[in-house]
């Protein structure tokens, strides 16, 4: 149940109406009409701007039209306990008592309040992490996976079909690499060779002994002697061992992807031939040259004759290579041959989730996909921006190659799960965030995890003592209750989570959800702490019995916690 859609419905019935008796004229389209959330200085609970909206065509003033249509609404809505109109013309609606009996017996069991219900159900392919497959994910892998999953779950909440997939690039020099680090590691624990620390295409991370030390145990028939007879054969066992890791990092996380696509397989399936073919076909590719990059010395620049892909046609700064002067497929290519099996698959809309250093990147693959689809808006691509670690007050820097950087793993011992995912969201992903170990274990109002889960656990104690469980179905007879206007401003809150709902979805940023249920659960420990000085406030009386309007607003505080908590991957415990 959405007021603010259950009540713009309302006025446009009403409008509709006034217009067949001619007191009224309507515009041909009615969308810019709005049912919103007031400003909190006004004592109303909900606000229009339909006055304004329907001015230029009546003729009159906004304020002038507001007074006739604040007649209309009241005449035709008996939950409404007063109108007021505010310059320059919003007609602000107060519900009454009967409103919100209505309002609390319609959601007190809907598990899925707050669920867009009415959207058309779509089949999603939301693409992330995808890190190279050369060793465990680390903290800045972690803020992408955890968007991707979020953003996973708030479509699925919604009714809509998703897959999850991570694109495994285990194609190309970084590859040849990594399997060289395993084979020399090899050598190191088989044969005593000292591993070439001084070589900075190597990985010279722990995690690689681990890997050698396991495709040795499990193959003991590879022989170590020569890395040109047994590099094709090392690369899958290496590769497999590694995704071994990022699997085992990501369940951790509470992340588990549908599908593993791997590169390798499209390259070798001659998937990059066959796109390459249809941009052909579609005169999207041409043969040209490439300009020296800007500020770079023209100079040392050669320019050659390479297969380009026309993204300029499609709003790009410039048209991008697929092949190189050598004949060989560029990245972009594997990657674009990549996007044509998501659209042969028939998804009616792609996600994926980038990392900050893949940003430049998104106007080359929207204009593929935009070139192989011939839809635009097909593919929306999210960046994640960088994680800054604090560590004892001071940032704490990584990196993957030297082996020195944190992992997911260890983030996830050190902080949780929990803390982990719901701090990563806790800000806009388009921004970097701050992850402050210290402050991430703090009990207090600064740590919105603890903040939101002591919310819930404290609604939990209060079911514990009357002896019911907070996850049961509530069995109320009547609803007649006359809440206080503290109790209110929560309800009115509540109304506020479809909306919450609503604008992340359109947008895809998973951030509103814990900035909410903060504020919620801000409003809730405010409230629960008159209590020590009002004793109406209290939840469970002196002969330890709760009454029954007590129960449902508890109830609808519990159930939008939990199911916002849902969304975002983490725990409501009941005890804390």
């Amino acid at each position: 149940m959405n007021i603010f859609k259950l009540y713009r419905d309302k006025i446009i019935d009403i409008l509709k109406s006034a217009s067949k008796e001619s007191l009224i004229k309507l515009p041909e389209n009615l969308n810019s009409i709005n049912v919103d959330i007031p400003p909190s200085k006004f004592n109303c609970d909900i606000s229009t701007n339909v006055a304004m909206v329907l001015s230029k065509p009546n003729e009159k003033s906004p304020i002038a039209l507001a007074e006739i249509l604040s007649n209309l609404i009241k005449e035709n809505d008996h939950y409404i306990d007063n109108i007021s109109i505010e310059k320059p013309g919003f007609i602000n609606l107060k519900l009454n008592k009967d409103f919100w009996n209505y309002f609390l017996k319609n959601i007190i069991n809907d598990k899925n309040y707050g669920s867009q219900k009415s959207l058309n159900q779509k089949k999603y392919l939301v693409e992330f992490v995808s890190a190279n497959p050369t060793g465990p994910l680390h903290v800045g892998h972690s803020r992408g996976a955890i968007l991707g999953d979020v953003i996973s779950n708030l479509l699925k909440f919604n009714n809509q079909i998703v897959t999850k997939e991570y694109y495994v690039n285990d194609y190309g020099n970084q590859i040849l690499h990594f399997t060289k680090s395993v084979y020399l590691r090899a050598c190191e624990i088989l044969n005593k060779e000292v591993f070439p620390t001084d070589n900075p295409d190597l990985y010279p991370g722990e995690y690689i002994k681990h890997i050698a030390k396991n495709i040795i145990d499990e193959n003991s028939n590879l022989n170590f002697n020569n890395f040109d007879d047994i590099s094709r054969e090392l690369t899958v066992l290496s590769v497999k061992e590694s995704i071994k890791l990022i699997k085992f990092n990501l369940n951790n996380l509470g992340v588990n992807h549908d599908n593993f696509a791997s590169e390798t397989e499209i390259v070798k399936n001659n998937e990059v031939e066959e796109v390459i073919k249809k941009l052909k076909k579609d005169n999207f590719v041409y043969n040209g040259k490439i300009k020296a990059p800007e500020g770079e010395d023209n100079s040392n620049w050669v320019e050659r004759e390479q297969l380009l892909f026309k993204s300029t046609d499609f709003g790009d700064d410039k048209d991008r290579p697929i092949q190189k002067a050598d004949k060989s497929w560029t990245y972009f290519a594997s990657d674009v041959a990549y996007h044509y099996t998501k659209l042969n698959r028939k998804y009616d809309l792609l996600i994926n989730i980038l990392g900050a250093d893949h940003a430049g990147y998104i106007k080359r693959i929207t204009a593929a996909v935009e070139a192989l689809s011939g839809e635009k808006n097909k593919l929306i691509c999210k960046v994640s921006q960088l994680v800054k670690l604090i560590k004892d007050g001071k940032p704490f820097k990584m990196s993957k190659r030297k082996g020195d950087y944190i992992t997911v793993e260890d983030l996830i011992n050190e902080v949780g799960k929990d803390a982990t995912r719901f701090i990563m969201l806790n800000r806009s992903n388009d921004v970097e965030i701050d992850f402050d170990f210290s402050k991430v274990k703090e009990k207090s109002k600064d740590n919105p995890l603890y903040y939101v889960q002591y919310c819930y656990a404290r609604i939990s104690s209060v079911f514990r003592n009357i002896n019911q469980n907070i996850n049961n179905e509530i069995d109320i007879k009547k609803y007649d209750f006359d809440y206080s206007k503290d109790e209110i401003k929560i309800l009115k809150k509540i109304t506020e989570w479809p909306k919450c709902i609503e604008v992340t979805t359109e947008k895809f940023e998973p951030h509103r959800i814990p900035v909410y249920l903060y504020e919620l659960s801000s409003d809730f420990h405010s409230y629960w702490n008159m209590g020590k000085e009002d004793e109406s406030k209290r939840f469970i009386t002196k002969d330890n019995k709760i009454n029954d309007d007590k129960i449902v607003f508890l109830k609808i505080i519990s159930n939008v916690i939990k199911s916002g908590m849902n969304i975002l991957g983490v725990e409501t415990p009941e005890k804390m």
